[in-house]
């Protein structure tokens, strides 16, 4: 799956649109009565992906997706406007049919075990976790429930995988995953923290239906304005997702209570004790048959909420061996 993110502005009559894609800008310009046909036309002679397979998530005209038809000065968009468009090449869809013949081992983190002690208590770093608790806002969904545990969790290759090729986004989306947000919903306040923006996080949410789900709720989420960078001697400058943020910001979540879910390690490098490298979702139309993470930490969780006052406690690197009469 790809996702390209389109900044348009009217002037004079025309529609400039910059398509960021693939990780390269496309520059198009068109007239603003000509229509969202056109303009998927245009995206498809750049990008090279079908008018049939783009998805423009947040192309609305009256809350619904406008039709092929519809002009663009319909649409009253304002300047700088960002559009995220999904979908795939014809190529990347017949790779992903085929079963390849080898897997390479996929490194994506950090070894950063010798590093954590070293930056966890620094001042400056907990003057910028200051910083976050008092400078960002959050956006409440729902408010935090009475006696809740905290459950943190990120997106991409967590509970999505946003790289394969895919016609819908259902696809991509990790196995068990709203079962495992019900089960967990039963003893924890979920919040989803991103390494990306705002906009993209609300979108991937509508579209895997966690946003609109009648049995579990999140209570806010999180994008890339709310991490820090820190200093590591092996690696240089990383940016991290530091708990305390939301500690700060809510006194009945704390170390005790709190447990975060990511794919790379260094994202919990301030808070090591609390986080929990799950495994990453990658290739889902190889895996999704046979991927039962979220199904086997579901029972961790609920050993974990029912048994241990202190999740600091535990050794989350052991996870799927633990047993709670071990404390």
């Amino acid at each position: 799956m790809s996702t390209a993110m389109t900044e348009v502005s009217m002037d004079q009559g025309t529609v400039k649109i910059i398509v960021k894609w693939s990780g390269k800008e496309y520059e198009l310009t068109l007239g603003e009565q000509e229509t969202v046909g056109e303009l998927k036309k245009a995206i498809h002679k750049e990008t090279g992906v079908r008018s049939d397979r783009q998805k423009l998530l947040n192309l609305k005209l009256k809350g619904k997706s406008p039709d092929d038809d519809c002009r663009l000065s319909h649409m009253k968009l304002k300047q700088g406007f960002k559009l995220m468009m999904m979908g795939s090449l014809e190529e990347d869809i017949a790779e992903a049919t085929t079963t390849p013949t080898c897997l390479p081992e996929v490194v994506n983190d950090l070894d950063i075990e010798d590093e954590e002690v070293s930056v966890v208590n620094e001042d400056v770093y907990l003057a910028k976790i200051q910083k976050r608790v008092k400078e960002y806002k959050i956006k409440m969904l729902n408010e935090p429930r009475e006696n809740k545990k905290l459950l943190v969790l990120d997106i991409d290759y967590t509970l999505f995988d946003h790289r394969s090729a895919a016609e819908q986004g259902v696809e991509l989306m990790r196995p068990y995953l709203h079962e495992f947000l019900k089960s967990a919903y039963e003893d924890y306040d979920i919040v989803i923290w991103s390494a990306t923006g705002m906009k993209w996080i609300e979108e991937k949410m509508k579209l895997l239906g966690v946003s609109t789900h009648p049995d579990y709720k999140i209570i806010f989420y999180l994008d890339s304005a709310a991490m820090i960078s820190v200093f590591t001697t092996r690696y240089g400058v990383v940016d991290v997702k530091p708990l305390g943020v939301i500690w700060g910001k809510f006194e009945q979540f704390t170390s005790k209570n709190t447990i975060m879910f990511d794919d790379i390690r260094r994202n919990f490098i301030m808070n090591p004790k609390n986080g929990l490298r799950i495994r990453a979702f990658r290739q889902a139309h190889l895996n999704r048959e046979n991927d039962k993470e979220l199904l086997y930490l579901s029972r961790y969780l609920r050993d974990l909420a029912k048994n241990c006052d202190d999740f600091t406690k535990v050794d989350h690197r052991d996870w799927d061996r633990y047993r709670p009469n071990s404390l």
